[in-house]
């Protein structure tokens, strides 16, 4: 009897544990003392660059808690964490790689998520507004008299927010309230253009359902999307776009390659009837079927490039440096977040996408083994002639540079 109620228990707890991880997306995680685990091409490396960052004991959807999107100026690293509601500095003046001091340049923020820089002001993406500081005397630590709020945004899921400056106009990103909807404010689901100022905010692309990163690179404008869940482990693709003034890129109605989304909105875009929509995609645990429809106006803007479902793409940059050798010259790195609801878990690595071709390649892997997690990538940036990757659930940050 006591064997039989053993085996019952071990039973449910396995059950309990399989359902807590594939519906709810919350998995284990394993902290190892080096960094033996992740794998990356010949002659390349990895070290740590900061850690102790708000790490998570559990891997959840969504943001974790640790450092998000970073940036590099004047030899510090500047790092948003919005477990600790502050933009952390690290600074590396004998350019060395190594960081000789941390320090706070700024806290009691609501989710802070990202910062970028026009003249003497620092600018700041909390979920809630954009705020500006200066730091007039060059010390890392923020003049806190200086503060300005310049615009309020809407809260709630998804809640981060990114500030980009792009020649004399700052770009915001703000995410959707919902998996798939049809939002009620105009500011969600877009990226929006306002002055340096924070006046005369305008909706410059929208249909996007949450641009979490985006980057200037030869006068284009290049953005990751995550697209919606509950559709099965291949379908939505995530996507990088080429965004554009006007666009719409298709959220909630359409995703990927202009293809509509009979799921939500069961009336086409398109006239073809559903008789005349060609393949059909089977999803989810029942019988039920996608049609693949186009998209008409004014959601004509396919994706730039489609990424498997569900990766979370979040981070990219651009290579800029010199010393990678010459296949990564210009290349674009995506980190990959990873999935909370696909099974089995895809993601939780950094890749290398070639904007001439579309080929994607992995870069760096190893942050997941099985269902447990040893890092999520978050941001990536250029330094020292490699790259700066954080990590929000491992509560660290990343060098990855070439030595062969």
């Amino acid at each position: 009897m006591g064997f039989k109620v053993l085996f019952v228990s071990v039973l449910v707890l396995g059950f309990g544990v399989y359902f807590i991880s594939n519906y709810f997306g919350i998995r284990p995680v394993v902290r190892e003392a080096g960094l033996e685990f992740l794998t990356l091409p010949p002659g390349f490396n990895i070290e740590v660059f900061a850690e102790d960052l708000s790490p998570s004991f559990f891997s959840t959807p969504g943001p974790q808690g640790g450092p998000r999107l970073m940036e590099f100026k004047n030899d510090t690293v500047f790092v948003a964490v919005p477990n600790q509601g502050s933009v952390i500095t690290f600074e590396d003046k004998n350019k060395d790689g190594k960081p000789e001091a941390m320090k706070t340049f700024i806290d009691g923020l609501n989710n802070p998520h990202n910062v970028a820089f026009s003249g003497d002001w620092v600018y700041i993406a909390t979920e809630d507004r954009v705020l500006r500081v200066k730091d007039a005397n060059g010390d890392n630590v923020a003049e806190r008299e200086t503060l300005e709020k310049l615009v309020n945004l809407p809260t709630g899921n998804h809640w981060t927010r990114t500030v980009k400056i792009f020649g004399n106009s700052m770009y915001v990103s703000v995410g959707s309230t919902c998996n798939v909807c049809n939002e009620h404010d105009d500011r969600r689901a877009t990226i929006m253009k306002c002055s340096l100022d924070g006046k005369n905010c305008a909706t410059f692309a929208k249909g996007l359902r949450n641009t979490v990163d985006f980057v200037e690179y030869k006068g284009k404008i290049y953005g990751t999307d995550n697209g919606r869940d509950r559709l099965g482990n291949d379908i939505p693709p995530d996507e990088i776009n080429i965004i554009e003034e006007g666009k719409n890129y298709g959220w909630p109605i359409c995703y990927g390659k202009n293809i509509h989304d009979t799921d939500f909105d069961p009336a086409p875009a398109s006239p073809a009837s559903l008789s005349e929509a060609g393949e059909q995609v089977r999803y989810g645990a029942g019988q039920n079927t996608l049609v693949r429809i186009p998209c008409l106006e004014p959601f004509e803007t396919p994706s730039f490039i489609d990424l498997p479902a569900h990766v979370a793409p979040l981070g990219l940059a651009f290579y800029a440096g010199t010393k990678f050798p010459e296949e990564y010259q210009g290349k674009l790195f995506v980190a990959y977040h990873g999935s909370w609801n696909a099974d089995p878990p895809v993601g939780y690595k950094v890749v290398t996408v070639d904007v001439e071709t579309g080929e994607i390649n992995d870069f760096a892997t190893g942050w997941l083994r099985d269902t447990s997690v040893r890092g999520r990538p978050v941001g990536i940036i250029n330094f020292r002639d490699g790259l700066l990757v954080s990590d929000d659930n491992a509560g660290k940050i990343y060098r990855i540079f070439y030595d062969k």
